[in-house]
């Protein structure tokens, strides 16, 4: 299978910069959605588009009555203008793919094309599915409220992201949480306007607004376990009118993160609390809206242990390390709620080659040394999960 999938590392390289240099957002992917349908078509596979909007479920149904197994890659890229001087950057304004979305579909397809030469062989069936925003707001949910654990039932899940946070050659697993729940929240507090060298005829909605932002961080210092991880984060505060004028209103936007499922369930009680305490005891109001977006990803056991002991045996002891939790949140979480599955993270930085840049930056880039094993790993555990 190595040799197979080597032969296929310079097909893979195109398809991945090509995706790189056409990003898309999310639920806009369309020129991706129709290359990955086109893609595999053409190597024999069953193919339903169209789903929640731009997302693509390819189906290799073997000979045999058995299990059906998941594979999943997002599709989607970010807001950010590429700053990398590579032949294959970004060709679309203010369009980027960098959190490694393109690698993930190159590595898919390729393992499609790999498995799809096993066919006879497959006892029951792989459903190669592709998915639209995961940056946000999320295209897992939509595709399951769609059908696509279902014709047939889906048994299994397994999903990679390429980590520049580990070095080439390593792979990070984990059984339990992996990655934290994913909220965001927006605030608006309400005072009353007036003029700055007449301040008690008004209520200060910038003097609320500072000590809610100050007092949100008491969740994490003084309402939670020091042993559990949480993340109340104020990413925008925005109001006033001018260096005279007291504002009557302040607008804030934030994200809220827990690694606990009933620990993210309390966390507006908690932030609704604070707004009411600090702003009726300053003679103001407020309005909160609290969205609950992705759950915590959560590995089941046996599945781990199942890709755990295929990537020891591509990798060995020493390729294979017990990934660390992060508070980033990922929609496969929603196909982890429905069956058991493992989401994984695959090395892919590399100092030496200067693909050591994080994620989410304008320069981040990967080294595509590391799709090889990406593919060889999805193929291998997926025959064992059939067997």
């Amino acid at each position: 299978m190595k040799t197979n999938i080597l032969s296929l590392k310079n097909e893979m390289i195109e398809l991945r910069r090509n995706f790189h240099r056409f990003p898309e957002l999310g639920f806009k992917e369309e020129r991706t959605s129709k290359k990955i349908a086109d893609y595999l078509k053409g190597i024999g596979i069953e193919v339903e588009t169209g789903i929640a909007k731009t997302g693509v479920v390819g189906l290799l149904r073997g000979p045999k009555e058995g299990k059906t197994l998941l594979l999943r890659s997002d599709m989607d890229a970010l807001s950010i203008q590429e700053k990398n001087e590579a032949e294959y950057k970004s060709k679309n304004e203010g369009v980027m793919h960098a959190c490694g979305h393109d690698g993930h579909m190159a590595i898919l397809l390729t393992t499609a094309k790999i498995l799809s030469g096993y066919q006879k062989e497959i006892r029951g069936n792989i459903k190669f599915l592709f998915q639209p925003a995961e940056e946000g707001p999320g295209g897992a949910k939509s595709m399951i409220e769609q059908g696509v654990m279902s014709n047939p039932q889906v048994d299994g899940a397994l999903g990679l992201h390429l980590w520049n946070y580990l070095p080439i050659g390593k792979v990070g697993i984990r059984s339990g949480p992996l990655m934290a729940s994913m909220d965001s929240f927006t605030i608006k507090i309400k005072g009353k306007s007036g003029h700055g060298a007449i301040p008690h005829d008004a209520i200060d909605a910038v003097v609320m607004s500072s000590y809610v932002v100050t007092a949100l961080q008491t969740i994490v210092s003084r309402e939670v376990s020091p042993l559990k991880s949480v993340v109340v984060s104020v990413g925008t505060i925005k109001g006033g009118y001018g260096f005279n004028t007291i504002a009557d209103e302040v607008n804030m936007e934030g994200t809220a993160r827990a690694l606990d499922i009933e620990l993210q369930k309390t966390i507006p009680e908690r932030i609704e609390r604070i707004l009411k305490g600090i702003t009726s005891s300053m003679r103001g109001d407020y309005e909160l809206n609290y969205q609950f977006l992705y759950p915590v990803t959560i590995n089941n056991e046996m599945m781990v242990n199942l890709v755990q002991n295929v990537c020891l045996s591509i990798l060995g002891v020493e390729g294979v390390l017990t990934a660390e939790q992060t508070m980033a949140g990922e929609d496969m979480a929603f196909f982890l709620q429905k069956v058991p599955g493992c989401f994984f993270f695959i090395g892919s930085g590399n100092k030496e080659k200067g693909f050591d840049i994080p994620h989410h930056h304008p320069r981040f880039d990967f080294d595509e040394d590391a799709m090889p094993i990406g593919v060889e790993i999805l193929c291998t555990a997926a025959l064992r999960f059939l067997e």
